[in-house]
């Protein structure tokens, strides 16, 4: 269990986050704007890694890098291939929720990467070939990096997200987060890096980003950012930056941020969100969890609720994620099921073995790419 939830306070916080960010911190950006380094793409080398890592994890929590596509055709033959993806989406009824958002104006494509990939696979190379997205992920994640992304489109009227840190405590209610030790609190911000490509020149009243920079460093700041008045205080004292068709920003899941309401009567605001993973975060073997569920299950209700909680654990596999967001999707909540709590939902319903695995198949199923 967590203690960082009781430390929580609101002057804490503020301390944290009501700071100068200086130039002279970050000499490789070319100026400071609303408290975020802006750099150059033309000027970045390698040998900014070191100071991108620091931005991330002990300054500001976010950064933009300018013109990141210097060839922007790229960018829009990759808006051509997702705007004909979201046609063919809505055509065919996939109900694309958003995690923080009420459905609306927005469209989302989950893993535009995989899609993109498979549907126009020049267009793919062209897109990916970037070195500034490839410098930003490593400098806060080491070689070895997966990528993953999702499209966000918010046409005019589309409404803005609630303010929140991002994924893998970001997607949990309050009370899941507090069964989490404080250790993985302050660690797992260093597994992901967030970032985003803008697809259209966008202004703050499009709805860009808005950021609270420094708020990536408070460490209750997860649960803190389900609190009304932590909320209350990020609409007070949020930035928003303008983006530029090619420019890309990186930033902390930890960084308490929200998709803006779009208030334009003409733009349609597209940007390909990217979510990076630490190569660590992975098993060394390949389980087929699904198989040994199947084996077990008939000798868990012998079992004390104990006994049984804790089969279950060593048994099925108790994460939400990584997932198919289009037959799985955050509908009702901010997570799917997982595969532990339908096999602890099936032995308190008595299920047998055959619902059991007709249950656990339609999940597969759910859950493949």
């Amino acid at each position: 269990m967590t203690r960082l939830a009781e430390t929580i306070s609101l002057a804490d916080f503020r301390a944290d986050v009501e700071r100068e960010t200086r130039l002279a911190d970050y000499p490789g950006a070319v100026r400071i704007e609303k408290g975020i380094p802006i750099y150059d793409a033309r000027t970045v080398t390698p040998a900014i890694a070191p100071e991108w890592a620091r931005v991330i994890g002990d300054g500001p929590g976010v950064f933009v890098v300018k013109a990141a596509f210097a060839d922007t055709s790229a960018i829009d033959a990759a808006s051509d291939v997702f705007r004909a993806i979201i046609a063919d989406e809505r055509a065919a009824g996939v109900a694309a929720g958003d995690h923080f958002a009420k459905a609306g104006a927005n469209d989302r494509i989950w893993n535009s990467l995989q899609k993109l990939c498979l549907r126009a696979p020049d267009v793919y190379a062209r897109y990916m070939a970037n070195p500034v997205i490839d410098l930003a992920c490593r400098a806060w994640l080491g070689p070895g990096y997966q990528i993953a992304t999702q499209v966000n489109q918010v046409r005019p009227g589309g409404k803005a997200q609630a303010p929140h840190r991002d994924y893998h405590l970001g997607f949990m209610s309050a009370d899941q987060m507090a069964e989490y030790p404080d250790h993985i609190h302050l660690t797992g911000p260093t597994l992901i890096l967030q970032g985003g490509v803008a697809h259209v020149d966008m202004s703050p009243e499009s709805g860009t980003t808005k950021l609270l920079p420094h708020s990536q460093r408070y460490k209750p700041g997860y649960i803190a950012a389900t609190q009304p008045e932590f909320a209350a205080y990020f609409e007070e004292n949020h930035v928003q930056l303008p983006l530029a068709k090619g420019d890309a920003i990186f930033f902390s899941p930890a960084l308490f941020h929200a998709g803006g309401e779009n208030k334009t009567t003409d733009v349609v605001r597209m940007v390909n969100l990217i979510q990076t993973a630490s190569a660590f975060a992975r098993h060394m073997e390949e389980i087929d969890r699904k198989a040994m569920v199947r084996a077990v299950y008939p000798h868990l209700a012998a079992l004390t609720q104990a006994e049984r909680a804790a089969v279950i654990a060593a048994t099925a596999d108790g994460y939400p994620f990584p997932t198919n967001l289009d037959t799985d999707p955050p509908l009702g909540g901010l997570a799917p099921e997982t595969q532990q709590a339908l096999v602890a939902r099936a032995v308190e319903a008595g299920w047998d073995q055959a619902t059991l695995d007709a249950a656990l198949e339609t999940q597969t199923n759910k859950r493949r790419a």
